[in-house]
């Protein structure tokens, strides 16, 4: 499960515009979701193997140029279907979680 949401994560960071590896880390740990790039590059590969992300070579001031990966159409479909399960995802548990705070009071008096 881990591994879905965070591909629906790094999907909806890279479609907000053009970014770099380490800022998709330091979103994802704004985010709570501590990932390091052993674990994010594989990831990142994966969804650019699948056609989902590209990515261009820019020059860097500081080093080595930086590979900027960027959402490719195929990756906006996969994410918009992906919007739209969370949806139904986060309606499910919250429906299945309704009453419960009601009925944990009501058993411990």
């Amino acid at each position: 499960m881990r591994k879905g949401i965070l591909e629906y994560c790094i999907l909806s960071i890279i479609s907000r515009g053009e970014i770099y590896a380490s800022d998709i880390i330091g979103e994802l740990k704004k985010a709570r979701l501590l990932v390091v790039e052993g674990t994010l590059y594989p990831l990142l590969t994966r969804l650019k193997n699948n056609g989902l992300l590209s990515y261009v070579w820019k020059e860097s001031t500081s080093g080595p140029p930086r590979k900027y990966y960027q959402i490719t159409p195929a990756g906006l479909e996969v994410l918009i279907r992906l919007d739209t399960t969370w949806e139904e995802l986060v309606f499910a548990v919250q429906t299945s979680m309704e009453g419960r705070d009601k009925q944990t009071t009501e058993s411990s008096n």
